[in-house]
């Protein structure tokens, strides 16, 4: 089965309905299940939180890895491989007796993780169409954005039949028994590409220089540092700036639908723009929105929708700005190099967010997060040279 026996669009809705699973197998599902377990193990809630963050860890040190893999074998192995890894993973913790071989089932969903989230599934499609794969990769993070929406329900109705243990198996069997099977069985398999591959230790793919690349994963790695601080604290800081947890909740509810919508009107009208215009664009609307949460109770809510709005464009950005830059050859790579420091930003952010709010206050907190996403602006201000080259622009 080849990239042309399978229509475009089957190959991004099978894409995007397992990012859907696998960010709520993974990423997301601590938002749920992290208080029932603290209350029903007494372990320590710094430990059930930090299971994400070694997961995460996990990701961003393979990630290199798995983007070469990609580039060598295809896409369709190492996604199949990634829901195996989520699999077992999540029987982990579901099984798991005490804290220690808890976390040890989090570096097995981390290997998973690595292997099937965002990175991972561009690359698959910078495999399968090449300097074509824009489009596609708007189209996966539609669905993608409809992950905690699907997810969030999904685990507060296992959590309320069978427990957060039961939750942890149902999950297990979605990636072994849904996701799993539409990996081997529905996505195309690309021949090999091995000899587009630099060897480790050798230079990377051909482009713009390393001065380029770092303007890129500096740009990236700060942008997930502040959305990922963003995301842990958010209801904290609106509750510190007066609003009751039920209105919290629901201002921050705006999140989910304002990144689709953005995607969706990139995908409108946004297409024909090279890149690095689309990730300016989205770091100023993350910039704008988090100064407007300062100003005041009422710009709240317009705050959160431009914010959630940048949030939503930098996802596109992250994986065509790299195709744009450099093209097909070496992309999963180049992806998985991208993806380390950002990875482990994140894993930091938690940590980072709760020793900001700690030190600072929310006011205090909000002021260093906007001072960093407007200096995030400045490496991607010196890529705009690279915007008047020709790139990889097709829809």
């Amino acid at each position: 089965m080849t990239a042309g026996s399978r229509p475009r669009w089957a190959v991004v809705c099978l894409l995007g309905v397992t990012q859907i699973l696998a960010w709520g197998s993974s990423y997301y599902l601590l938002a749920v299940l992290a208080e029932p377990i603290r209350k029903a193990t007494g372990w320590p809630a710094g430990w059930v939180m930090g299971g994400l963050s070694l997961g995460l860890l996990v990701s961003g040190v393979v990630s290199p890895r798995v983007g070469r893999t990609v580039d060598r074998v295809g896409g369709r192995p190492v996604l199949a491989a990634s829901a195996v890894l989520m699999g077992l993973g999540l029987l982990g913790l579901a099984l798991a007796p005490g804290p220690e071989l808890y976390a040890a089932a989090w570096a097995v969903l981390g290997l998973g993780m690595g292997a099937g989230l965002y990175d991972p599934a561009f690359a698959t499609l910078g495999r399968l169409y090449g300097e074509e794969a824009r489009s596609a990769i708007t189209g996966v993070t539609l669905f993608g954005g409809f992950a905690s929406t699907v997810c969030w329900p999904l685990s507060a109705l296992l959590l309320d039949r069978v427990g957060w243990r039961g939750a942890c198996f149902g999950y297990a069997a979605i990636q072994l028994g849904l996701a799993l099977p539409l990996y081997l069985f529905g996505l195309p398999r690309e021949p090999p590409l091995g000899a587009q591959v630099p060897a480790v230790g050798e230079p990377g793919p051909p482009g713009p220089g390393p001065v380029v690349f770092w303007r890129v994963a500096i740009a990236l790695t700060l942008a997930a540092m502040v959305m990922t601080v963003v995301s842990v604290e958010l209801l904290a800081v609106l509750q510190a700036r007066g609003f009751s947890l039920a209105a919290a909740v629901g201002v921050g509810a705006l999140l989910g639908p304002s990144q689709v919508g953005a995607r969706l009107v990139e995908f409108a009208v946004g297409r024909r723009s090279h890149p690095v215009w689309i990730m300016l664009a989205a770091l100023i609307l993350v910039a704008v929105g988090l100064a407007m949460l300062l100003l005041g109770p009422g710009l709240v809510v317009a705050g959160i929708v431009l914010y959630g709005a940048g949030g939503g464009i930098r996802s596109i950005a992250r994986g065509t700005l790299p195709l744009a830059l450099y093209g097909r050859a070496g992309y999963g790579a180049l992806l998985g190099r991208l993806a380390l420091p950002a990875l482990l930003a994140q894993a930091a952010s938690p940590t980072i967010g709760a020793l900001l709010l700690g030190a600072f206050g929310p006011t205090g907190t909000l002021l260093t997060l906007l001072a960093a996403a407007l200096l995030n602006v400045v490496p991607v201000l010196l890529l705009i040279p690279y915007a008047r080259s020709p790139g990889a622009l097709s829809a």
